[in-house]
């Protein structure tokens, strides 16, 4: 088979396509023919730093169909087409490669979504689901209506993990206030199915927030922790919570004390990777119910352009994540 492997740290240059044997799936797991493979910011991070045992095929993430099973998996799985998370987390299979193994239960079943849909899910969509049910009084799971009379803001509107959020909050009955930084970004949360949209380069967000939430919102989506904490402490309501699952714009953040203390608010670091194993199986089920009720979708018209490269570039796809390009950066590893 076809992989991109990389077995040294550094930047895209290392990453090789080679030519490697198909994988046999173990007790527990499936082998994937994979169709699309998703890039993560974790793909170039991880491949900076270098593999943990010898080589690495890159992809936390991916869609294709199950090409056989190992001992103890139903073998009616065989065939199916399915969306793949945390491929590459501690193990060298990666999705960056026509076939690779996963635990079954890291093999979700598509049904008839697209490949590419079932690429850009794992990792954003996990992550936007652990941080709209981590705050103390969110529901622990998403469904229609789950999230009735709740207010969340989304700080990155246009961001992937934003238009997740955006997504699956919408899809609970949520109303969303997004942050953006530009008209078009703005024009993409609005695809994406923000209610509220606030370009913050051009209007003061505290004061536009509180004029659609004025008790504050429930829970803040958070991209930039130091960019934003003094907002954010603004705009919480009591028993709030600041999910923060990124640190664009700085790696540290100072908060005020008493200003939380009174409205008993909580800030909850999220990665997706060591998240709880309940809270990470309860969002691959809500995540799933999401796709087949047709509650998320990519492309443009959905706020989230899509970025394609073959197999042979996927030097590129990883070039594209690391300047923060505005979509989804997929590799086409099937015709």
């Amino acid at each position: 088979m076809r992989a991109i492997v990389y077995e040294t740290g550094g930047d895209a240059s290392v990453l090789r396509l080679v030519d490697r044997p198909v994988p046999e799936p173990g007790p527990g797991e499936v082998l994937v023919r994979v169709a699309v493979s998703g890039v993560n910011p974790t793909d170039w991070k991880s491949r900076q730093q270098g593999p943990p045992a010898g080589w690495q095929i890159p992809g936390q993430d991916g869609a294709g169909v199950v090409e056989a099973v190992g001992a103890g998996v139903d073998r009616n799985l065989i065939g199916e087409r399915v969306w793949i998370w945390e491929a590459a987390w501690q193990r060298p299979w990666g999705t960056a490669a026509e076939y690779t193994v996963v635990p079954v239960r890291q093999a979700v079943p598509l049904g008839g979504a697209s490949f590419g849909l079932g690429a850009s899910l794992g990792i954003p969509f996990l992550t936007a689901h652990r941080c709209l049910t981590a705050g103390e009084f969110m529901p622990d799971g998403l469904h229609a209506g789950a999230l009735t009379d709740h207010t969340v803001l989304v700080q990155g509107g246009a961001g992937v993990v934003g238009n997740a959020a955006i997504q699956l909050a919408r899809w609970a009955d949520a109303t969303v206030i997004t942050t953006v930084s530009s008209a078009e970004k703005a024009n993409l949360a609005a695809a994406a199915g923000a209610s509220f949209v606030i370009n913050y380069r051009e209007q003061d967000v505290v004061e536009e927030a509180r004029k659609i939430a004025p008790d504050g919102v429930h829970t803040i989506v958070e991209v930039s922790a130091a960019r934003n904490a003094a907002a954010d402490v603004q705009l919480l309501r009591r028993g709030g919570a600041v999910c923060v699952y990124a640190d664009d714009g700085g790696d540290e953040v100072t908060l005020p004390i008493r200003p939380l203390m009174a409205p008993n608010a909580r800030w909850q670091f999220v990665l997706v990777y060591t998240a709880p194993t309940a809270a990470k199986a309860q969002a691959v089920n809500d995540v799933a119910a999401a796709v087949a009720q047709g509650g998320v979708r990519v492309g443009a018209e959905a706020g989230l352009p899509l970025h394609r490269h073959p197999l042979a570039d996927t030097a590129a796809a990883h070039r594209e994540v690391e300047r923060s390009v505005v979509g989804k950066v997929l590799v086409s590893v099937a015709d």
